[in-house]
């Protein structure tokens, strides 16, 4: 026996960029789907771009929600649909229902109707609902919401019952014809063979009307799954006082795409106390009642260490490739061969202190540097000491001994320890002047590891720069 098909689908509005908070919406579509395909059912996940709202829907905006989601990597199946595409079949259905009596004629201007909501203590009914049509005035076609109550099951938020005498008679086809948001939607949902609706619950009253629509058409009502919103750390509602909104600021501020969909995915939803997924990894797991009934608050600490943990999952060379604009940035133009020599040596060090890219370019900022360096104020201070300079010039001997092939961390370090031994000083006599000559002050790891990644030219290059008087007098692209 075949399992029942399950179908998801994330139906973004084109009004402006992939916002974080519709990012997590499609990630838990996304992810149920794969995990039901798991299990062994037919299931899809769909794409609708909700673009009835001409005023507000921008050619731009379609192309930004789509760019995020690529970046994401949440692909869709099938080709995307558009809403407004699909107007006949709203003002068929809407005709439909006014042929069965669940909807009807409503003849009311502007004006009657603001008189008619100001007298009533109710939930608007109008005059019309039970007239015969007697005018050619312009009409709006009504639900006629029916007596009773309104009962759903939501997979979050668990049974919520509605009393239908609260609910308007909600308008389906406004006075052009044109159909509303309510009736677009479940026309749409129906004829994509939606079977699970998993949207922020500030859809959820949305979940009632929508209902009575899909039992008038007589239309299997699909599964709903109200997941809450997502609020600043502060707990108020997320907005730009918290900083980034859209998916594409946090792929502008480093973050791994797996990172932020892992981050995303823990954001009101859990698994035990597993913290750490990859995208096979959560798919197995993934389940609606794993999501928290309450709202989710963001956690910018938490992003930073979920990223840093993709960050070292990640190949070197995979990592490479898509850190590589951020080191361009940073380095102010395209790296040379030698540069991307250097940082591909020194990814192993890089990953373990690096949350973000924007991070990792910072770490590799003395990598990237073109000599002469610029070394100044408490940096260049150990250079006013003649005895330090000749611990420079000494040690730059024996190192010049080493061959290129001998030139390791650990070969560097053998010549380092003995140096200090033979002149029985503490290794901060030539190890701090000896950063300071290779790193002008930027982060960076131990010193034998630093002087290993810049090779045997480069080292032997800017510690000669600070011994010529170079490297402390010129300007220099060290920050």
């Amino acid at each position: 026996m075949s399992l029942p098909k399950v179908v998801t689908r994330f139906a973004p509005s084109p009004t402006g960029f992939l916002h974080i908070g519709g990012a997590r919406t499609a990630l838990f579509n996304w992810y149920f789907a794969k995990h039901m395909a798991l299990k062994g059912h037919d299931s899809a996940f769909l794409l609708r771009v909700e673009d009835t709202d001409k005023a507000r829907s921008t050619d731009e905006a379609t192309q930004a929600i789509l760019e995020g989601l690529d970046w994401l990597g949440l692909s869709y199946d099938g080709e995307i649909v558009y809403q407004s595409q699909n107007v006949g079949d709203h003002v068929k259905t809407a005709k439909a229902m006014l042929a069965s009596g669940t909807a009807y004629k409503c003849y009311c201007n502007a004006e009657e109707l603001e008189s008619l909501r100001a007298a009533s203590e109710t939930a608007f009914r109008s005059p019309w609902r039970d007239k015969v049509e007697t005018t050619d005035r312009p009409f709006t076609v009504r639900f006629r919401v029916p007596d009773g109550k309104t009962k759903i099951t939501d997979l979050v938020q668990g049974d919520i019952t509605w009393e239908n005498e609260n609910f308007d008679d909600l308008v389906l086809l406004r006075a052009d014809g044109s159909p509303t948001y309510m009736l677009a939607v479940v026309v749409d949902d129906h004829n994509m063979g939606v079977t699970h609706v998993i949207r922020g619950d500030d859809h959820l009253i949305n979940a009632g009307r929508q209902t009575q629509i899909y039992r008038a058409m007589d239309w299997r009502v699909p599964h709903w799954a109200h997941v809450p919103l997502i609020h600043g750390p502060d707990g108020k509602k997320l907005s730009k006082r918290h900083g980034s909104l859209g998916v594409d600021a946090y792929r502008d501020l480093g973050y791994l795409p797996g990172g932020l969909r892992n981050y995303l995915l823990k954001l009101g939803w859990a698994h035990g106390d597993m913290e750490i997924f990859f995208n096979e990894d959560a798919a197995k797991v993934f389940t609606l009642d794993g999501i928290n009934s309450a709202p989710a608050r963001l956690d910018f600490d938490k992003m930073d260490f979920i990223n840093s943990q993709h960050i070292l999952h990640t190949p070197n060379d995979e990592l490479l490739s898509k850190a590589a604009p951020f080191f361009e940035t940073k380095n102010g133009a395209p790296l040379s061969a030698e540069k991307q020599a250097r940082v591909a040596s020194a990814m192993d060090s890089l990953k373990p202190r690096s949350k973000t890219f924007v991070e990792m370019a910072a770490q590799a900022a003395y990598l990237l540097a073109d000599r002469p360096l610029t070394i100044s104020g408490k940096t260049a201070k150990p250079f006013k000491n003649d005895q330090t300079l000749d611990y420079l010039r000494t040690l730059t001997s024996r190192l010049n001994v080493l061959e290129d092939t001998q030139w390791t961390e650990n070969k560097v370090q053998d010549i380092l320890t003995t140096f200090v031994e033979d002149h029985g000083i503490g290794f901060g006599k030539i190890g701090q002047p000896v950063r300071a000559a290779l790193t002008a002050g930027a982060p960076s790891p131990d010193l034998s590891l630093v002087i290993s990644l810049l090779g045997k030219a480069e080292t032997l290059g800017r510690i000669e720069d600070v011994l010529s008087g170079a490297s402390l007098n010129k300007n220099s692209s060290i920050e």
